[in-house]
Order: structure tokens, then C-alpha cells, then sequence
């Protein structure tokens, strides 16, 4: 079975560049909608909040779904991997957004406050108040959405990216050996996903500034 090795690790690097550009796009997209549905108002913070309770109120193979078989349709054509980006980056970002958005409010509201008081702006309050602590507070439960993204990412086989379980698949299908290759797959994501959360460790430990990290909540 060590022949399988070698062609599960490319399908391995496939379900990592996929986690990886969807935790960014979600990075990219939490902040901003964390921060609208905290201090926002009117038509923005709506739409915010509409964002984050669609992605977070439906399956995100239904979103993959809609999004590489529904575009066509509107004539939008994306290829397999852009689309599981896609659906990953969009789930992440609103998931991360609660995560933000919890953070946001555990910071005391004085330190904006005193912020003004001495002639900042609302971007400077964002920028050298509230941004600095915010990734330190988040971070625990960020970390968690860093590895739950990577299991998610198995969803892009069902659209045929030949990521690690749809090569899993693949191999089982031409030599019907499941409990050896499933086995395998189950391996590499363990040692995917424990190197992961060690590295994670080590970051939080590293920013940790005592007195200041609050808990964020873990659960999903």
C-alpha cells in the first residue's frame, strides 16, 4: 500500500491550496462584515447580516452546488477548483465573521471612547485600537476554523476535484481495497490537521499578551 502514498500526497496538496484560499478569502471577508454588523447601520449592516445568515443557515454542498452547477445559468462559468474556492471562501467568511464579531464586543467600548477623546479617528480607533486586540482575542476560535476548513474542503470531490478524498475514491475504485485506502486518507488527514493545530499552538503562544487574550467561544 505504499504505492498509494505518492498519489494521495498530490490530492493532499490539492485539499491544502483549497483550504488555504478559502480561509483567506473568509479572512478577507469576516473582518469587514465582523465590523458592518457591529458599528453599522442601515443598508450596510443589512446586508451584513443577510450575508452572514444565508452562509450560515445552509449546507455548504448546497452552496457548491448552486455555485458551479447555478452560475452557468447566469452565465458565469467557473472551473472546478475556482468554484470550491469560491464556496469555501464565502461559508468561511461568515463563520469567521461571528467569530470577529464576538471579539469586537468582549473589547471594552471605553478604549474606543478614550480613543476620540484624545483626537483620533474612527479609522485610526479601528486601526491602532481595535484591530491589535482583536486578532489576539479571536484567535483560539480562529484557529478552530482553520482546521475545520480543511475537512470541509472534501467536499469539492462531489464537483470532481481530485483533491485527497476523491483520489481516496479513485483508488478504491480501481483496486477495491477501502478499508486499507480509506485507512491511508485517514492518516493524512491527522497528520494534515495535527501539524496544523501544533503550528496554531505555537502562534497563539507567541502573540498571547497576558491579561489582554480572552477565551472566544470554540463551538461552531
Amino acid at each position: 500500500m505504499l504505492g498509494i502514498v505518492p498519489f494521495l500526497l498530490r490530492g493532499a496538496l490539492i485539499s491544502i491550496g483549497l483550504s488555504a484560499v478559502g480561509l483567506a478569502m473568509g479572512l478577507l471577508l469576516g473582518i469587514p462584515t465582523a465590523l458592518l454588523k457591529t458599528y453599522g447601520r442601515g443598508i450596510p449592516r443589512a446586508v451584513a447580516v443577510l450575508y452572514t445568515e444565508i452562509f450560515r443557515g445552509t449546507p455548504l454542498l448546497l452552496q457548491l452546488f448552486i455555485i458551479y452547477f447555478g452560475l452557468p445559468d447566469a452565465g458565469i462559468v467557473l472551473d472546478r477548483f475556482t468554484a470550491a474556492c469560491l464556496a469555501l471562501g464565502l461559508n468561511s467568511g461568515a463563520y469567521q465573521a461571528e467569530y470577529f464579531r464576538g471579539a469586537l464586543q468582549s473589547i471594552d467600548a471605553g478604549q474606543i471612547t478614550a480613543a476620540r477623546a484624545i483626537g483620533m479617528t474612527q479609522t485610526q480607533c479601528m486601526r491602532h485600537v481595535l484591530l491589535p486586540q482583536l486578532l489576539r482575542i479571536v484567535l483560539p476560535a480562529w484557529s478552530n476554523e482553520a482546521v475545520y476548513i480543511v475537512k470541509y474542503a472534501a467536499v469539492a470531490f462531489t464537483i470532481a476535484v481530485p483533491d485527497l478524498l476523491a483520489r481516496g475514491k479513485m483508488l478504491v475504485s480501481w483496486h477495491w481495497r477501502p478499508i486499507e485506502v480509506f485507512l491511508t486518507v485517514a492518516a493524512l488527514y491527522i497528520a494534515i490537521l495535527g501539524t496544523l493545530a501544533h503550528v496554531m499552538e505555537r502562534v497563539e503562544k507567541r502573540v498571547r499578551i497576558p491579561g489582554l487574550l480572552l477565551e472566544a467561544g470554540r463551538e461552531r
